[in-house]
């Protein structure tokens, strides 16, 4: 487990991460290193620092270890300390009752519908423990490590979950639910946040740097065109061999996937080498350097390799949570009275998501516009451009058949989702109007999946491995 700071005043050398730290008591309770002389793993400041990881930050609470710092055994006490940060260092720690509730709900074979609820709510707390312990992990690197471990697991949740769908063989499910994601992202957090910063600061201008969401209005436009180009093959050259794509539209997505990866990480280069000046937000500085809702808290309250086995056992249990999701998700929607469409596109990403989300809001209420569009563009761009082609391409390893249509009604959502955030932030203001436009939208696509009477049941089809839907308005073999 992790040496913690702040419990006496004597020189104190960690056995995980090999350093020798010199220990101060704080009144306030705060647990970090004031220096390190030296070790393998010594953190270093302003490394691998994202607006998705600033935005979960403003929802963890300080480390109080007044009680704890007087148990007299330190091995006791130190495992102490690290449970209490890892369980109850966060705002919604109330939630993690649920990933107990779910558990049992699963194995005494309960009502389905409940035991998907149970695991939609146990996600929220763990999703910000996976943020929280991957930007512990980012602080012991150089910043390009860090800026990549945050702009890859910033959506491990989603990725986790589509996964486990892939593997169950559920096409539909893992579409809808990335799809749902990037409308979340961009109407219901985006919407929300310029709501409630317009409504908080009337007649205060707020503004935002619109040189990073230009890059990720362009990213994303690009995904756009690559599933709007499957859904047109489609229709127009579906039983014509071409001498690129000699088979049909599957061959063309998964090269537009490769090239959609390399786009990312082009974007990636530019975000964090080529131009990072770009990214590099004053807003961001300024919270680093003030400290503000203790987001400019840069020491690492857990050693190297402590935070590495919680991450790997908080990816465990979020991989468990999603298994029940993807079993459950039929009997749930049937029990419920919805559609799986209506269920994947909109409930999972709201509840799955919801700690980060939160984050966006309450950075916008403060006018720090920068992290809120950093969070909500910064997260759809992943799930377009990174998490969508890797599912086709894992899908594609699998043997499974999966590309790039999302269904002329899902695709039509998506580009004038794009569409209309675009306009939005095409001047580099915002007022609680634009934020309105945005929730408009998606309450009008919630409305219209709603409204879609596809079938709750998917069936196999004959090749045994894709599932799609019955009721989909083309036939199985098209």
């Amino acid at each position: 487990m992790a040496s913690y700071e702040g419990i006496s005043e004597e020189p104190h050398r960690s056995l995980e991460a090999g350093t020798l730290h010199r220990k101060f008591s704080y009144p306030n309770g705060r647990i970090g290193a004031t220096s390190t002389d030296s070790g393998p793993h010594k953190p270093l400041s302003r490394h691998g620092r994202s607006a998705l990881g600033l935005s979960a930050t403003s929802l963890r609470k300080k480390s109080d270890v007044t009680v704890l710092a007087k148990i007299p055994c330190g091995g006791l006490r130190s495992v102490l300390m690290n449970l209490q940060e890892i369980f109850l260092n966060t705002k919604v720690s109330f939630l993690f009752v649920f990933v107990i509730v779910a558990f049992v709900l699963y194995f005494l074979n309960l009502n389905q519908g409940w035991v998907f609820a149970a695991s939609l709510l146990g996600l929220v707390p763990l999703a910000e423990r996976l943020s929280f312990l991957t930007e512990q992990l980012a602080l012991y690197t150089g910043p390009t490590i860090g800026g990549l471990l945050n702009a890859t697991c910033g959506n491990a949740t989603e990725l986790i979950i589509s996964l486990f769908a892939l593997h169950k063989g559920e096409i539909e499910v893992v579409k809808w639910s990335l799809l749902g994601s990037i409308l979340s992202n961009l109407l219901l957090v985006l919407g929300s946040s310029l709501f409630a910063g317009g409504i908080k600061n009337l007649g205060k201008a707020q503004n935002y740097d619109k040189k990073e969401s230009d890059v990720g209005i362009g990213l994303l436009f690009v995904g756009g065109l690559c599933h709007l180009l499957a859904v047109v093959y489609t229709y127009a050259y579906a039983t014509v061999e071409t001498d690129f794509f000699p088979s049909n539209k599957l061959e063309m997505s998964r090269v537009c996937c490769i090239f959609m990866l390399v786009a990312y990480g082009m974007h990636l280069f530019f975000q964090l080498k080529a131009h990072s000046q770009v990214f590099d937000s004053e807003e961001v500085n300024a919270l680093v350097d003030d400290g503000d809702d203790a987001v400019g808290e840069e020491e690492p309250v857990l050693t190297w390799w402590s935070a590495f086995a919680w991450l790997a056992f908080m990816t465990v249990l979020v991989a468990v949570l999603s298994e029940f999701i993807v079993n459950t998700i039929q009997e749930a929607s049937e029990y419920w009275g919805l559609s799986i469409s209506f269920t994947s596109i909109i409930l999972l990403p709201i509840v799955g998501n919801a700690a980060e989300h939160a984050g966006a809001v309450m950075f916008a209420v403060k006018s720090k516009l920068d992290i809120t569009l950093g969070v909500a563009l910064g997260s759809a761009t992943q799930i377009s451009m990174f998490v969508i082609p890797v599912s086709v391409i894992v899908a594609w390893i699998m043997g499974i058949d999966m590309d790039l249509d999302f269904k002329m009604l899902e695709t039509g959502s998506l580009l004038m989702t794009i569409l209309v955030t675009a306009l939005v932030l095409q001047d580099g203001t915002s007022n609680y109007m634009k934020g309105a436009i945005l929730l408009f939208c998606y309450v009008v696509i919630a409305v219209c999946f709603l409204a879609v009477k596809i079938p709750t049941t998917l069936d196999m089809v004959s090749d045994g491995n894709l599932r799609t839907s019955v009721g989909t308005l083309r036939p199985l073999n098209a």
